[in-house]
This record gives C-alpha cells, structure tokens and sequence, in this order.
C-alpha cells in the first residue's frame, strides 16, 4: 500500500495545498513476483473528507482505512478543507466546492491511474466533511455516484439547532445561504430535478450516525428526505458518540457497500493475502 503525500498548486484555493492519498499499487503477486498492475480503467476511488478543526493526516491516524482500502483494491483521497464547510468561502480564493467537487478530481486522475468513471467515483465524510460530501456529492453527481455521510453536521440550518461552530465564517449570513445552493436542502431537490431530466445517474446515498449524537435527529431526517426524493439510502446507526470509535467501524461498512468487486490478492506492505 502506497501512501502519498501531495502538495500541488490549486487554482481553485490559489495556494498549495496538502492530500494524502492511498494507492493499491504496490501488491506482488505470488505467481509472478512482480507487482500487480492497475486495474484497467484504473482504481476505483473514494474522497474522504475531514471533520471540523481536523486536516488531511486525519483519517489516516484515526482509522484503519489504509489497510482496508489496500484489501478492497480502493484509491483513497484526502484532502484538508480547514473549517470551510467544503464550500465556496466569502472571500476570494476560497472556492472549496469546487476544488472538491471538479479540481481535485481531475488533477488527482492526471496524476495516478485512477478511473475517470463516475460510476467508480465516491465522496464521503465526517461532521463537517459528511455535510460537504452530501453537499457536493449532490451537487457534482456528475462526479460522484455514491455519497456518504457519517455523523453529518447538518444542523445549523435547522432553527432547532444553534451555530456553535462559527459556521457564518464560512456561508456569510446563514439565512441567505438557506435559499443557495450551499443548503443540501436545495441542492438536493435540484439534484431530483437533474436526474428527472436525465442529466445526471442518480446516486446512491449511504447515511449513519451514533444514537448518542446530538446529531442524530437532523441525519434521520435527512434521510427521510432523500428517501422522499425517491433515491436508494442505506441507513447504519451504532450505540456510539460523535467519535473516532464509531467512525472507524463505519468506513470499513462503508467499504463494504461500496461497488467495488473483488480485490486481487498479493504481497502487500501491511499484510500478506493469498486470496482476498
């Protein structure tokens, strides 16, 4: 398993910025004793994003997902979003949406033998990074067929709920961005729109949160939603918080639900497979 560290110039963000980004590529096989090659087409690929306060490093340290993905034969991308919500800041060079939802993607396929199919393309994320990856999963379904929201923080357009995280600093006045496209509320009925026009493959959403969160009440409704909007979501919630715990067992489902087929097994850098 390859792990990468990137910095590259964006333009989206008009500075360099840091992703890690974990590839399959580094198997041998037992019959040949060399390494395995790329799938054709290239790897499947997940882009994971980060919670509130957190960075690029984070799911790397705080889950299994290196050694997961290099069984599932899964490219993973992560990106550091700082606190923006993963989404077009107030000021200039800031445009987190669509350096997630279009550069990145394409500047990480120009570097690495990865699908440039939607279908092989997913979006994921936890807190804050699950709300930028329903929002731009929605948003750039013509990138992302699955999208995946773990504890997703959804809240601060429901009057129910208080900002406590200094949201503003991302989406300007809160109630002038409910009537934008930065609410997954609209996004989501334009999204039912495209996919009525036939614009775009209806993604597949794949939602959880643990009971003892105190944004379970927002993800349930969401997914009553996304249920009444007549697209397929698989629902997981576990007796856990709004923590690493419950995150980490929740990626490797989350890999599970995946489309990704059958992995071919080898020589690997974490383990030693015969037959996955």
């Amino acid at each position: 398993m390859a792990l990468i560290q990137v910095n590259y110039l964006s333009k989206a963000l008009f500075r360099t910025v840091p992703v890690n980004v974990i590839i399959p590529s580094d198997k041998i096989s037992f019959e040949t004793m060399d390494y395995l090659p790329a799938p054709e087409g290239g790897y499947p690929t997940l882009y994971l994003l980060h919670g509130l306060l957190g960075n690029y490093t984070d799911w790397v340290s705080g889950t299994r997902i290196q050694r997961w993905a290099e069984d599932a034969g899964l490219a993973v991308v992560m990106p550091s979003g700082d606190n923006s919500f993963y989404v077009n800041g107030q000021t200039a060079n800031n445009d987190y949406g669509a350096f997630i939802g279009e550069e990145l993607p394409r500047v990480m396929r120009q570097m690495f033998p990865l699908s440039q199919r939607c279908e092989d393309t997913f979006i994921a994320g936890l807190s804050m990074g699950g709300f930028g990856a329903l929002r731009n999963g929605m948003k750039y379904a013509q990138t992302f067929s699955r999208i995946i929201g773990l504890s997703a923080a959804i809240h601060f357009f429901d009057p129910n709920y208080e900002s406590v995280a200094g949201e503003e600093s991302a989406f300007g006045s809160l109630a002038e961005a409910a009537q934008t496209d930065k609410n997954y509320h609209v996004v989501l009925e334009q999204l039912k729109e495209r996919v009525s026009a036939g614009e775009v493959a209806a993604p597949e959403f794949y939602l959880a949160c643990g009971t003892q969160d105190s944004l379970m009440g927002v993800n349930r409704s969401f997914r009553a939603d996304v249920e009444a909007a007549g697209f397929a979501v698989s629902w997981d919630e576990e007796d856990r918080g709004h923590d690493w715990d419950f995150w980490d067992s929740q990626i490797k489902k989350v890999i599970d639900w995946l489309p990704l087929g059958r992995a071919e097994g080898g020589m690997g850098s974490g383990n030693v497979t015969k037959d996955l």
